[in-house]
């Protein structure tokens, strides 16, 4: 006899819920909150907030959809593949609703930053499909698609092209740092073979290019300053007496390396003509 391997919804209730609905990965609320909190800084319009909203459905969408296609490449369903769906379906009702209404709430177009990220998401999504979501490739490039956000919210309140620009790419530059640091330093404290010379190199660079930023007066020195400070978080991070941290702690930390690059940013963007 054929084995059947569909499920009837009265079978869902077995499945977990929890790493169906939620994302494993407890960084990307970090990643999401840092252009929210910019954007409805910089841009405190009710486009903004709708545009967060939707941001966030299609953040949730990932996990489930995950699950989903994943089951579906291997010709499999289970009761989580039932679950997955219904939450898949129900994340991405929320995006959309939030982007209709930013869409009719907004003050000038914004897709030009969400076209731009597109290929980052896909290639994030590809990652996912090969089942390699913690490969570094696939982390940059959630972490840049995400910070575009911050652009589509400044675009939706009115702003000029370039700033809302300049804010996703000194938001994605630390984005990507952090997670070159942390991927080191946790890798270093489980004595892992792992190279600090990348993180120290792409922490120069950042902090250059917003110097160059701030040389240019294209932005102010609180963004010269938060970077500076970023270098030298990884610089002393890195060392060893530093890897003896507790990964939580590691974590808080990043997350108010997080906010403090996010008031550099909004303090040193220029003010609007």
């Amino acid at each position: 006899m054929q084995r059947d391997d569909r499920v009837t919804s009265a079978q869902a209730p077995s499945a977990r819920l929890r790493p169906i609905a939620l994302p494993v990965e407890h960084g990307g609320w970090g990643l999401l909150a840092a252009p929210v909190v910019l954007g409805l800084w910089l841009a405190p319009s009710l486009a903004s907030v709708w545009l967060s909203l939707a941001a966030l459905g299609v953040f949730l969408t990932r996990q489930p959809l995950k699950v989903a296609l994943g089951d579906y490449r291997r010709g499999k369903r289970y009761p989580r593949t039932i679950w997955a769906e219904r939450f898949a379906l129900g994340y991405s009702a929320i995006a959309l609703l939030g982007l209709s209404l930013a869409i009719s709430s907004a003050a000038a177009p914004f897709w030009l930053p969400i076209a731009l990220a597109a290929p980052f998401a896909l290639g994030q999504l590809f990652f996912d499909l090969r089942k390699q979501s913690r490969a570094l490739a696939a982390e940059l490039c959630g972490a840049v698609a995400i910070s575009a956000l911050v652009a589509a919210m400044l675009l939706a309140d009115g702003w000029p092209l370039p700033p809302a620009l300049l804010a996703w790419l000194l938001l994605a530059m630390q984005a990507v740092t952090a997670i070159i640091y942390v991927r080191t330093r946790l890798r270093l404290a489980r004595s892992e073979p792992a190279r600090r010379a990348p993180a120290f190199f792409w922490h120069s660079v950042a902090l250059v290019v917003a110097s160059g930023f701030v040389a240019l007066r294209w932005a102010g020195w609180p963004v010269g300053f938060v970077f500076a400070l970023l270098a030298l978080r990884c610089w002393i991070g890195l060392l060893p007496r530093s890897l003896a941290t507790p990964t939580p702690w590691v974590g808080a930390q990043e997350v108010i390396a997080s906010l403090i690059t996010v008031a550099g940013i909004a303090l040193g963007m220029p003010p609007l003509p």
